[in-house]
C-alpha cells in the first residue's frame, strides 16, 4: 500500500460528477481502494455496470449514485433570466415593500 489515503467522495461532490467516470473515482465515491475496484470488476462484482471503452473502464454516474442508495437528485434553484435586467422580469419576481402600497 503506498501510505496516502485518499478522501472519499462528499455527498455534493457526488451529486456534481459527469455523466461516466473513471474506475479511481467510482472506487472514491465508493469508498474503497482503485485496486479493490480492478479486482471486483475482473471478478464480475463490482456493485454496478462497468462499460469497457477503448481500454479504459468508465462507470455511469447514474449507476453508481443508485448503488449508493441516491435514487434521485436534487433540483437546485437557478435564475433562468439574466439577474442584470430586472426589467425584464416579470413584476412579482421583485418583493414589495409597504411603500409601494400606501
Amino acid at each position: 500500500m503506498s501510505g496516502r489515503s485518499v478522501m472519499p467522495l462528499g455527498f455534493a461532490e457526488a451529486l456534481d460528477l459527469p455523466l461516466c467516470i473513471d474506475v479511481r473515482t467510482s472506487a472514491r465515491a465508493l469508498g474503497i481502494c482503485p485496486a479493490t475496484a480492478y479486482k471486483l470488476i475482473r471478478l464480475g462484482a463490482f456493485p454496478c455496470p462497468v462499460l469497457r471503452v477503448g481500454g479504459q473502464y468508465r462507470i455511469a454516474t447514474a449507476h453508481l449514485l443508485l448503488a449508493l442508495g441516491i435514487e434521485e437528485r436534487p433540483v437546485y434553484a437557478v435564475p433562468v433570466a439574466d439577474d442584470a435586467d430586472p426589467a425584464g422580469q416579470p413584476d412579482d419576481a421583485h418583493p414589495r415593500t409597504s411603500k409601494e402600497f400606501t
